[in-house]
């Protein structure tokens, strides 16, 4: 048996070693070309994989195999893999390989706008501090196939699961789903919001048992689809929930009520913003529903130390706290992350922009920040929105360096209770993701501080 891997990353080359333990005969090939990719190629040859660099595999190619599996970064429309399905070339992602390998044990999928990660470490954290061995895969912690590779019983499986796994997955089907928020996003890839939602809704389709977080408005809006075992949240109060109370996860005087019980007060809880609140009732009602005791939640909760580059605090400098919010991708986790902090702020936005609507974002900076500094390709876009709605007290600044020098001066001469990066943008004009981005903050503010 054949197997055609098409993109060398971390997911496509788990998939191709996987692949390879299964008995099949793999070729993983990559368009680009590094010295990190020639020692890939050198690694998996000494395999037995072959690897191909700067290449796109014809039709021909592709109709001699068995199997392609697509990495989560190949666009699941280019033309070569849409006439190679048409072809009716048996064809799906990574994470599909992973679950076809790995269905006997069960999954937890966590798919969302915004929330995911944050929402996955605390499932991890949850699930491992009960005792279970219940790795994150996907796009946080290993990649799915990473998982298969070892002999380990698993008790389950935690994966965060993008829009663009998803559309690579016909039979991927968690015995949780949870679904965080829904916003646009990637629509240069999915086009409208319409296809993005309906990719992201067919995860929870195949879910048996589904939570969904009802304070976010768009979700709210699906009160009415006739779904069964969903399971409603809401930071906001049982009079707020969807739902029947017994079915749902809500805080009320400060308790987290899951199911009809008290599981613990939320001042156990470490991280700011009710964002996080939000995601933390997501956490719990999965951890329950797979039966985690009450106590070992709130233990697990005590013992959680946050998320990198999720409103991550790094250091103070003259008396002021410098906050990592990297993964702030979008206009409305930058809103979000914005929203969450004392003001005034002095706010670090930029980078490699996305389409979506910035008004709230927009609005909220003129509410909270006292300073912005603009760095990567969208500081010119961003310098214009601003002055549009009448604010001044900007600067493009270009580099993370510029923006760390600049607001530390700024800490010294201008009142401010925080300095936060949030970029509501894509890292890759100037790095190759965003955790290489907040890692670069965080290295420049720890330098000021050694």
């Amino acid at each position: 048996m054949n197997a055609y891997v098409i993109g060398l990353g971390r997911s496509g080359i788990a998939a191709a070693r996987l692949l390879k333990q299964q008995g099949w005969e793999v070729v993983i090939s990559d368009r680009g070309t590094s010295p990190e990719l020639e020692n890939h190629q050198r690694s998996l040859s000494e395999e037995g994989i072959t690897v191909i660099l700067e290449d796109t595999p014809s039709l021909d190619v592709l109709k001699t195999v068995d199997v392609v599996i697509v990495s989560p970064g190949v666009p699941w429309d280019v033309p070569i893999l849409v006439r190679a399905r048409e072809n009716k070339i048996p064809m799906y992602g990574e994470i599909e390989l992973a679950w076809r390998t790995l269905q006997e044990t069960p999954w937890l999928g966590i798919t969302g706008t915004n929330g995911k990660t944050t929402t996955t470490a605390l499932c991890e954290a949850l699930f491992q501090g009960a005792g279970l061995n219940a790795p994150a895969c996907g796009n946080i912690g290993k990649a799915a196939c990473e998982l298969g590779l070892k002999t380990e019983r698993l008790d389950w499986i935690i994966a965060e699961i993008s829009s663009y796994q998803i559309e690579s997955s016909q039979k991927l089907a968690p015995e949780i789903g949870i679904w965080t928020t829904f916003s646009p996003d990637h629509l240069e890839r999915h086009y409208t919001l319409e296809n993005y939602f309906q990719i992201k809704k067919s995860l929870l389709d195949r879910s048996q048992l589904k939570i969904i977080n009802g304070d976010d408005p768009y979700l709210r809006s699906l009160g009415e689809i006739n779904w069964s075992q969903v399971h409603w949240t809401s930071i906001k109060g049982k009079s707020q929930l969807l739902g029947k109370p017994s079915a749902g996860i809500y805080i009320e005087d400060e308790e987290i009520i899951a199911f009809g019980e008290k599981v613990l007060s939320v001042k156990h809880f470490p991280m700011v913003g009710e964002h996080n609140l939000q995601n933390l009732l997501l956490a719990v009602g999965a951890a329950r529903l797979a039966g985690v005791e009450k106590s070992s939640i709130e233990q697990s909760l005590i013992n959680f130390k946050g998320v990198p580059h999720r409103l991550e605090p790094v250091c103070e400098i003259n008396g002021i706290p410098f906050i990592n919010d990297s993964k702030a991708t979008n206009y409305e986790a930058a809103w979000v992350g914005l929203s969450s902090v004392s003001s005034p702020v002095i706010l670090i936005a930029g980078g490699q922009g996305k389409t979506g609507n910035d008004q709230n974002w927009l609005q909220l900076i003129k509410e909270k920040a006292s300073w912005v500094l603009l760095i990567g390709e969208a500081a010119p876009k961003f310098a214009q929105r601003l002055k549009e709605i009448g604010f001044q007290s900007y600067k493009i600044v270009e580099t993370m360096e510029n923006a760390v020098t600049a607001s530390i001066e700024a800490t010294k001469k201008q009142e401010a209770k925080t300095v936060l990066l949030s970029p509501a943008c894509a890292s890759f004009d100037q790095y190759d993701n965003f955790e290489q981005r907040g890692d670069h903050f965080r290295e420049l503010c720890l330098r000021e501080t050694a």
